[in-house]
């Protein structure tokens, strides 16, 4: 579970902003109603969704593209060799090119809260910490600064006890390395439990399954267990679609990741054991068609998602996806996000255009975040919470589409304007 996550200086984000899951005091009607929000955790209200809203090239992608590039430096830092240049961009203006980046994020683990954070430049780590609330209070597990010395014993600080011989790690970890990286290789326990949780309770983006190359990875019983669940969502895009099922087959495409293999490859002469879905239709009963060659690309996208998502919710993991309902209904889209509502601590971070979305009878107004572009071309961030003078009885759609919270586009798209444009076009 999320409870915060901070960036500074990446990409478009210049100053600190802030991912706060953690809900604010609210006790209006219309929030008490949205009581299947937030997560009740040892008399904290954690949020299950947070929707981020703004113009085009306001840096809602870029947040994602800071929080990716984070996630993967501690999933693959321990790989890296001296020669290892960090592929982000610092904010490029008012001097911040050569000022370090900052990650950090505050999350639940196994029942335990832990702060963890690292700042860094295009070509080392700088610093990196870790802290844990075991008994309600913040304790250090280790502090790391580079530029306190070349010795490791002044580079580093820990605690007694909680990470078996920490100096072993710590002389293996070079400054392409995050020592949490380093200690899940070399078999940390708590750094191994803290790794996982970046790699797998960490979902960010989603990529549409390959059902003929999925083999026995995809679970049979997710599918068995949900699959009146994969209809309904399926009638709700006005499907006609009356049933599914699959098969199983041997097939002779490897399963994924699927590698390009050349023609005179053995694998080809191999088979696999498959799974194959197959659909009905009301109109025909009787008639099987596959799925994946068949149907159409919003339906087998939609089946794609809903097994990721539910498999997300099932493991009360965090789903962190950019512009999730491009090419979805809104009527899908909002049952997207009312099963995030009503799962018990899974999280759901989404960017969207779709402005029938800011509802505030379906999101609570700490729910709704804006960025937005600012003069000098940074990146800042702010929640509908923040407007105070803001009634629940007020559209808040509306308001938005009026600018009435800055993060819209100001387009002129009046018919002088536009033809003025096309002359242009044409003098050219």
């Amino acid at each position: 579970m999320v409870l915060e996550i901070r960036l500074e200086n990446f990409y478009s984000i210049k100053n600190e902003i802030s991912l706060n899951f953690r809900a604010e005091n609210i006790n209006t009607e219309g929030t008490k109603a949205l009581s299947s929000n937030v997560i009740d955790y040892k008399g904290q209200k954690i949020l299950k969704s947070i929707g981020l809203f703004g113009a085009n090239a306001s840096g809602k992608s870029n947040i994602f593209k800071a929080i990716n590039f984070c996630q993967s430096l501690v999933v693959e830092s321990h790989q890296f060799s001296e020669g290892t240049i960090f592929h982000f961009s610092p904010f490029r203006l008012d001097g911040y090119l050569g000022k370090p980046s900052l990650f950090f994020i505050n999350f639940i683990n196994k029942d335990i809260e832990f702060e963890y954070s690292f700042s860094l430049t295009n070509t080392e780590i700088l610093k990196e910490s870790l802290y844990y609330y075991p008994k309600g209070r913040r304790a250090k597990i280790f502090d790391r600064d580079e530029n306190k010395g070349k010795n490791k014993k002044e580079i580093y600080n820990f605690a007694n006890g909680l990470i078996p011989r920490p100096f072993d790690v710590a002389i293996n970890t070079s400054r392409k390395t995050l020592f949490l990286s380093r200690a899940c290789q070399m078999d940390r326990e708590l750094c191994k439990d803290l790794y996982e949780f970046f790699l797998l309770d960490f979902q960010l983006g989603f990529a549409p399954i390959d059902f003929r190359a999925i083999g026995l990875n995809l679970t049979e019983s997710l599918f068995k267990e949900n699959k009146a669940f994969f209809l309904h969502a399926l009638s709700i895009c006005d499907s006609d679609i009356s049933d599914i099922n699959f098969i199983h087959e041997k097939s002779k495409l490897p399963p994924l990741p699927v590698i390009v293999l050349p023609s005179s490859s053995p694998m080809y002469d191999q088979t696999f054991d498959t799974l194959r879905f197959e659909t009905f239709h009301k109109a025909a009963p009787e008639l099987s068609f596959d799925l994946l060659g068949e149907e159409s690309s919003g339906t087998i996208q939609l089946f794609s998602m809903l097994f990721f998502i539910l498999n997300v919710i099932k493991e009360e993991r965090i789903f962190i996806l950019d512009e999730f309902d491009l090419s979805l209904h809104i009527k899908i889209a909002e049952f997207i996000i009312d099963l995030f509502h009503a799962s018990s601590t899974a999280q759901f971070l989404f960017t969207s255009h779709n402005t029938n979305l800011i509802d505030i009878k379906r999101f609570r107004r700490d729910q709704i975040l804006f960025a937005q572009k600012k003069d000098n071309g940074s990146t800042e961030l702010y929640s509908l919470f923040d407007y105070k003078d803001f009634r629940e009885n007020m559209d808040a759609e509306k308001g938005y589409l009026q600018g009435r919270f800055d993060a819209i586009p100001i387009v002129d798209n009046s018919l002088t304007a536009l033809k003025g444009l096309l002359e242009s076009v044409k003098a050219i």
